[in-house]
């Protein structure tokens, strides 16, 4: 009785993931479709109920920020393109929207960073989270079998291949793994926000009486240093830094 009640809680729990993914493809080529047909609004309101209903996508997020974009809204479409490409930042579809779109908004020059830093991050970003991963536990297992190689042949060469792929896949072990952690850190402690008010004046202090600093536009990407009862600490890539009220930007 036991194994019949367990086959059947099976079934039901495999015909329920079925349906689910059954019902989100067909909402998935519901919002396609008006996508195509130039519904945008519908389209939208697909996009947002299946990121509500089933999660992160960055393919719901890259979709949902063209949709966006196609009626006017640039602050939501950067938003949605942020939001894509820090799920999969070696995306060059969503990078390239992005940029583009960031055209119609304020423009500012970024520091200079140290050459070195950067080429990082661009490595860093090549690929996802998840991949990492993957290659990190790749990495790790071919590491063992190449101490195994090292410690157990019985000839030099194989033993010289154990080592210097050994220290190779070592070195790609702890790279991927703090690739890894970078990237999930960004995604669980976001600090850049989207500006979503027409114009915003950033305050020397978080109250209305602070001095005025420099003014931002909808759809521009600040980046926020602390926060103080309605009040955001923001920082622009240029390394300007104000105050804005919370409810002018929205966190990525």
């Amino acid at each position: 009785m036991q194994l019949i009640k367990r086959i059947i809680i099976g079934t039901i729990f495999l015909s329920l993931a079925y349906i689910n993914v059954y019902a989100q493809d067909e909402d998935i080529k519901k919002a396609e479709m008006a996508y195509a047909e130039e519904q945008y609004t519908t389209a939208i309101e697909i996009y947002e109920a299946l990121l509500k209903n089933y999660g992160a996508s960055a393919e719901l997020y890259y979709n949902l920020g063209n949709s966006y974009y196609k009626i006017g809204k640039i602050a939501h479409a950067i938003l949605n393109y942020e939001r894509a490409l820090l799920i999969k930042p070696g995306d060059n579809d969503i990078r390239f929207n992005l940029e583009l779109v960031r055209q119609q908004t304020d423009r500012i020059e970024p520091l200079e960073e140290f050459f070195l830093k950067k080429w990082v991050r661009n490595v860093q970003n090549l690929i996802g989270v998840d991949s990492w991963a993957t290659i990190g536990i790749g990495s790790f297992v071919l590491f063992i079998c190449c101490l195994v190689l090292y410690f157990f042949s019985k000839w030099m060469y194989l033993k010289k291949v154990g080592f210097y792929f050994g220290i190779l896949l070592f070195v790609t072990v702890i790279l991927s793994n703090i690739f890894a952690l970078n990237q999930k850190n960004e995604l669980e402690n976001r600090h850049g926000a989207i500006v979503f008010t027409p114009t915003v004046t950033a305050k020397s202090s978080p109250d209305n009486s602070g001095t005025d600093l420099f003014q931002l536009h909808e759809g521009t990407k600040v980046f926020i240093r602390t926060s103080l009862g309605d009040w955001n600490e923001i920082m622009l890539e240029d390394g300007n830094i104000g105050w804005v009220n919370k409810k002018d930007i929205v966190v990525i």
